[in-house]
């Protein structure tokens, strides 16, 4: 499943408003919106699932990789983006779901690839329960992850 910005929960379906948002985040954190921060925002929106840093150096020429690496650093800092660990030693990068909306990710153990996948709203449920207990016990619960580990289409 792929996520494109008309699937995106809490941003309207015109790119302005995600534009507004990257750029209200980063001035949060004291940084300007650059033309190649908004590139690397850009193209995580295009591609609708976690992308490598060659992945995203293949998706738009014009960004050279010690710019991009640390552009996502600084997205990540920021808010906007978040990194997503795989199997490989490429660490992927999505933009953050509270922009997208809370997912889960299908990984292969293979080739890396990461993709998008949404759970029954039963599975939200029962983990709601579990965050309940573990709060009841003292711990502070700031999110949660689910990875499917296996093998994609291609490498099937």
């Amino acid at each position: 499943m792929e996520r494109r910005l008309d699937d995106v929960a809490h941003v309207d379906d015109d790119w302005t408003d995600l534009h507004a948002s990257v750029d209200q985040r980063l001035r949060a954190a004291g940084l300007r919106n650059s033309r190649s921060r908004q590139v690397v925002a850009d193209v995580l929106v295009r591609a609708g699932r976690p992308l490598s840093l060659p992945e995203i150096l293949d998706a738009d020429a014009e960004l050279a990789q010690s710019s991009a690496y640390r552009n996502l650093g600084e997205l990540v800092d920021a808010g906007v983006a978040r990194r997503v660990e795989s199997v490989d030693d490429h660490a992927r990068f999505e933009l953050h779901e509270s922009l997208t909306g809370h997912h889960h990710h299908l990984v292969c153990t293979l080739c890396g690839r990461v993709e998008d996948f949404d759970v029954p709203n039963d599975f939200e449920v029962g983990i709601d329960a579990m965050v309940h207990a573990a709060e009841s016990q003292g711990f502070r619960i700031d999110a949660h992850r689910f990875d499917l580990l296996g093998r994609c289409a291609r490498c099937s």
